[in-house]
């Protein structure tokens, strides 16, 4: 239960730091387009070669229709209540945004947020490396998370102070799902099967389109040195 909140905590403050990226100009902000690509890639591989696997062994029947839930359920928050909601190094500073658009995106990286801690304790309810991976995929696209959040609330009109607290509210809600897996561990059942629906679509939804947005090989690299990394550490890690 600690090393599942200390690293939930960890993941929340990427949050912020997404969020600071944006609001101190003099911070380097190229540098997102990789933590993209690479936390897709390794996303991906986590969702389907450990948390599906992983939910099948305890819950084969019901499982796949979790995962599929969870998959419609961000499907549908993101095309309805937060339609105008884009993932990654966002463009929206140069643009006008509603102050209502600006507090669906809000609600919407809130929920992936939330889901995002719900991954991270359900991975280490059942094992160590299962937590550890979950942490890292999620862990990678934190920074861009809260960048995006920052950036769409100065969009609408808001303050800066306004935009790191949008950062605050992820983070939040980040370590809020950590919590209810710890404190409801029988929860795993489902919380695993539908942070593994969440995950790809928010891996292959949101993120790959980011990706393959950028001209050229390189950002297709990092994407599958995303997969690879993890299978690296896969085959490495000793069973845990």
């Amino acid at each position: 239960m600690l090393l599942s909140f200390i690293l939930g905590f960890i993941a929340a403050i990427a949050d912020v730091v997404g969020g600071l990226v944006l609001i101190r100009r003099n911070w380097e902000k190229r540098y997102l387009r990789y933590f993209v690509a690479l936390g897709a890639g390794f996303m991906l591989a986590v969702a389907f070669l450990e948390m599906i696997p992983e939910s099948l062994h305890f819950s084969p029947h019901w499982s796949p229709l979790l995962v599929l839930a969870g998959y419609c359920a961000i499907h549908l928050l993101e095309h309805t209540i937060t339609p105008h909601f884009h993932f990654g190094e966002e463009t929206h500073h140069n643009e006008f945004v509603s102050s209502r658009t600006g507090y669906s995106v809000l609600i919407g990286l809130a929920a992936h947020a939330l889901f995002d801690g719900v991954a991270i304790g359900s991975g280490f309810v059942l094992s160590n490396w299962l937590g550890w991976s979950i942490f890292l995929a999620i862990f990678l696209h934190k920074v861009p998370e809260g960048f995006t959040v920052a950036s769409v609330m100065l969009a609408s009109g808001r303050n800066r102070r306004t935009a790191l607290v949008s950062a605050l509210v992820l983070a939040a809600a980040t370590i809020l799902g950590v919590l209810v897996i710890n404190l409801l561990p029988a929860w795993v059942l489902v919380g695993l099967p539908l942070s593994a629906g969440v995950a790809i679509y928010v891996a292959a939804t949101d993120l790959v389109p980011e990706v393959n947005r950028e001209p050229g090989i390189r950002m297709a690299l990092v994407f599958f040195a995303g997969v690879l990394m993890f299978l690296l550490l896969r085959l490495l890690a000793p069973a845990l």
